[in-house]
């Protein structure tokens, strides 16, 4: 594990983005077909570098409850 990577990198794109179509934590994990969880979604807005696999579960929830196709370039500056 390298010691020097920033974990936390602020704000992310998904905050606003939720916001803005009025989403809360509660409506990605209830439209979640995996287990994605509200620390998941908590930590991703706030900016703690996640692995892929949750970055994937988590764009997967959103196009769910929203019904449109985002990218992952769209929810995350990293």
């Amino acid at each position: 594990m390298n010691p020097d990577l920033e974990r936390n990198l602020g704000e992310q794109p998904l905050a606003r983005l939720m916001a803005d179509l009025s989403l809360k934590s509660g409506d990605l994990v209830e439209a979640s077909a995996g287990s994605l969880t509200y620390k998941m979604v908590v930590r991703a807005c706030k900016g703690r570098r996640l692995t892929p696999n949750v970055q994937g579960k988590i764009l997967r929830a959103l196009n769910a409850a929203t019904g449109k196709e985002f990218a992952l370039a769209d929810l995350f500056t990293y």
